[in-house]
């Protein structure tokens, strides 16, 4: 018996019911047996997987929901083929069906895009001492996959769109009297177009990435994310700055770690002109090789200016990233004070004044106040 002769049995068992309740019996049947095979095949391909690596079930995780959509999906496609529908219930079924198919494929397409990132930054630790290599490629995956994700929205929607005969038919008619309401459109998203092809320079020339430290409107901080739109700051205060990412592109700022995290801090220090610069200098370069956080790169010490009561002192020395410099120059300027406290009290900075002494023939006495 094939299966057109069965089908053609059960309508005529069934023909004493309306036909909208045998239909509804029938995609209820599917949905029920669609979500019973798909939970089934998902316990079965869990247990395969379970002693495979990571990425293996997380494709099986991943792809639960497109899965059981395209399962609920196809039931119900069978479930309308053989239900006594009319004309025009089979065709808005079909139709419903085909949005639900260009809804599934661009769920798939989201759905691998996100596995194909996880995988690929798999390689890449941002934990790393030296992470400009995973920063660069981080940066860069996470804006075009943003950007990508974007683009398979838009497509699914326009593809939803085409499959109304109207859309299809009057579509050319339609361009001319939507040309003044596509600009006006236009100038409507002109920001949020404008960070979108910002997000796609930023993807390319990279002037910021992921984990970059940077000074910007004043604040210290760490690029914590970028977005399609906009860029987060962690500040060194754990507080947020918001920017969008056409400010990265129009508006200068300082990125700390564009080709390299070391960084060179600087100590300013005013001493006497009495003060030993040669102890001075020996020993900043104690510190320096007693200290965990220098990377034995530079350590210098130089005098910078003169001033009226005092001389310019500059201290320079290196870390590998931007919070070790200023943890470096923090305890550089408590042991350097302490050491001239402790060794040279007279090398701080004096205020001198020069007083006359009438009864002495007008002799100047000079008195130094500390």
């Amino acid at each position: 018996m094939t299966f057109d002769e069965i089908v053609q049995g059960m309508e005529a068992r069934f023909s004493w019911l309306p036909a909208w309740s045998i239909s509804l019996t029938l995609f209820a049947i599917a949905f029920v047996l669609a979500l019973t095979i798909h939970r089934i095949a998902y316990e079965i391909m869990t247990r395969i997987v379970a002693s495979w690596d990571l990425f293996w079930r997380s494709l099986v995780s991943r792809t639960f929901g497109p899965a059981r959509f395209a399962v609920i999906t196809l039931a119900l496609s069978f479930a309308a083929s053989i239900a006594p529908l009319s004309q025009t219930q089979a065709t808005l079924i079909r139709h419903v069906l085909l949005i639900c198919f260009v809804a599934l494929v661009a769920w798939l397409a989201k759905t691998a895009l996100h596995i194909w990132t996880t995988v690929y930054l798999r390689r890449f630790k941002l934990d790393a001492d030296d992470n400009l290599l995973a920063r660069k490629h981080v940066t860069q995956t996470r804006i075009l996959r943003r950007i990508a994700e974007i683009i398979v929205v838009v497509v699914a929607v326009a593809a939803m769109l085409m499959t109304f005969d109207g859309v299809r038919q009057y579509g050319v008619s339609l361009l001319a009297s939507a040309g003044a309401a596509g600009l006006v459109v236009g100038l409507a998203l002109q920001p949020v177009l404008k960070n979108v092809f910002a997000g796609i320079q930023l993807a390319v020339t990279q002037p910021i990435r992921i984990d970059d430290a940077v000074l910007i409107e004043g604040e210290w901080g760490n690029v914590e994310e970028i977005t399609s739109t906009y860029v987060v700051i962690r500040l060194w205060d754990w507080r947020r700055l918001i920017l969008p990412l056409s400010y990265f592109m129009e508006k200068p700022f300082q990125n700390w770690t564009r080709d390299d995290a070391a960084l060179i801090g600087t100590v300013m220090i005013y001493l006497d002109y009495a003060t030993p610069i040669e102890a001075v200098r020996r020993k900043v370069e104690e510190i320096a090789s007693a200290s965990r956080l220098w990377d034995r790169r530079v350590v210098n010490v130089q005098v910078t200016d003169f001033k009226q009561a005092t001389m310019e002192v500059r201290i320079l020395i290196s870390a590998g990233t931007s919070p070790r410099v200023f943890d470096l120059r923090c305890e550089m300027r408590e042991q350097i004070v302490a050491f001239l406290q402790r060794e040279y009290p007279h090398a701080l900075p004096r205020i001198r004044a020069e007083q006359l002494h009438p009864a002495r023939g007008g002799t100047a006495a000079v008195t130094a106040v500390q």
